[in-house]
């Protein structure tokens, strides 16, 4: 819990910081007066002034957001001396320019998060593709499992290398989400040609955000070997007489191929409500024998499910993916440009009904990423912040009222009549803004609760 917190805080203090940063800096560049930069809301826990500058700086006691607040006659007094270095007194582009700035730093903050993972080298499981399920996309489409892929694309695009199964997942995600398909060129074993084949990602219903959705595909995970690994004593496993060591050849009637398979098989070892026993054909120390295993029930949601008290499967084949100074950073552009685009492509499909409002996620299940992130290691806390810092330049674009899109909007309108909003309009489009954004945030800490309490 303690690690949750604390992660969570930093994320918190480096994207305000840095987003608070590109409006001060914008601004100071333009020739306006900061009086006060502030990360965090409330009473200030603590406030500075650096020599020679008229900025305050504070740190309040709520970190849920901050403010750059600058000289401006809308309000208070401005000396007449000072009216030159007051905001509302400078060109429509530079107000641009400062209000935008804030966004566009979250946007190359991410850029540079990625970029630094990218140069770090990230150990990620090779693209072996496991034994997909029946009926689903990847095994309609011809994968048996086992295969490596080599190059893959989305829709009409020319294929290009898939260097990890994380770089795999990314692209089936991004196919899935725009209901594009996947070609994917796979080689069943080393030293064997090549094979292409189409996963029909536009079948697919995403409307509902699923933690199923790469199992409806039938990609979840990397191929790992079928091998045994500790069996715990007094368990089905031992009793039928497994060994850690010993290859799954075949169960039953089916042949096994991937650890991820013979889970599945062990799971569904149940008929009627009782478990099944079948023959389990294994190597052993270069031998073959035939076991009888019958697995133990166990109540998982409702539906009894086998299991037989060992460690199913050997870990994935592992490489170091690592990328150059400049490939690394186009590496981030790209990455950046990406997520910020489907994101807009969500919400404009939540607007019009076509995914549900049930894709939206609060400050608890951040917070909750934000610990798990922070356990995995450096370089998954990166990319977590990378993934925040693109949401929140995203959100901060959106044209509503009270956000920084929202003022661009208006500055549109006053580029296009020569006028700027009328105080009666801003204040009703001010109210609607705040109310907009009351809703969105009360439905993603609703389905934070149903996420992470239900």
């Amino acid at each position: 819990m303690l690690v949750t917190i604390v992660a969570f805080v930093a994320a918190l203090a480096v994207l305000i910081a840095v987003h608070e940063y590109g409006h001060y800096r914008v601004a100071v560049a333009c020739g306006v007066k900061v009086l006060r930069f502030s990360i965090g809301f409330g009473r200030p826990l603590v406030r500075w002034h650096l020599k020679h500058s008229p900025t305050e700086y504070v740190i309040g006691m709520l970190p849920l957001g901050g403010y750059v607040r600058m000289l401006d006659e809308r309000e208070g007094p401005v000396a007449p001396e000072e009216r030159h270095l007051a905001f509302n007194n400078q060109p429509l582009a530079a107000r641009a320019a400062i209000v935008a700035a804030g966004p566009l730093a979250n946007l190359l903050l991410a850029v540079l998060l990625y970029a630094v993972v990218n140069w770090m080298g990230v150990l990620e499981p090779a693209p072996y593709l496991a034994r997909p399920a029946a009926d689903t996309v990847a095994e309609q489409a011809g994968v048996r499992g086992g295969e490596r892929v080599l190059r893959a694309a989305m829709g009409q695009d020319e294929p290009e290398a898939v260097r990890s199964f994380d770089d795999l997942r990314w692209l089936l995600a991004r196919g899935a989400l725009d209901g594009e398909n996947v070609r994917l060129v796979l080689q069943d074993a080393p030293g064997a040609g090549e094979r292409e084949l189409t996963l029909r990602l536009d079948r697919l219903d995403t409307r509902e955000p699923d933690a199923e959705l790469l199992r409806k595909i039938g990609i979840t995970g990397p191929w790992t070997r079928p091998v045994m690994g500790e069996v715990m004593p007094g368990s089905p496993a031992e009793r039928a007489g497994l060994r850690a060591g010993d290859v799954v050849l075949r169960v039953g009637a089916s042949e096994v191929v991937d650890g991820q398979q013979l889970r599945a098989l062990i799971r569904a070892s149940v008929a009627a409500g009782a478990p099944l026993t079948q023959t389990w054909r294994v190597e052993r120390a270069g031998r073959t024998l035939e076991l009888p295993v019958t697995p133990e029930l166990r109540d998982e949601g409702g539906t009894p499910t086998g299991r037989i008290g060992a460690y199913v499967g050997a870990a994935p084949e592992m490489l170091m993916v690592r990328y150059g100074p400049l490939d690394g950073l186009w590496k981030g552009v790209q990455r950046t440009w990406e997520i910020s685009a489907l994101t807009l492509r969500m919400m404009g499909r939540m607007v019009i009904g076509q995914a549900s409002v049930k894709n939206l996620s609060g400050p608890l299940a951040i917070a909750d990423y934000a610990g798990k992130s922070a356990h995995m290691g450096l370089s998954a806390y990166l990319v977590f912040l990378a993934l925040i810092s693109v949401s929140l330049g995203v959100l901060n674009l959106l044209p509503l009222p009270v956000l920084d899109g929202g003022h661009l909007m208006y500055y549109l309108w006053e580029g296009v009549t020569g006028r700027g909003v009328s105080d009666a309009w801003m204040e009703r489009l001010q109210r609607g803004g705040v109310a907009i954004l009351l809703v969105m945030m009360s439905i993603a800490v609703f389905n934070d609760f149903i996420r992470l309490f239900g």
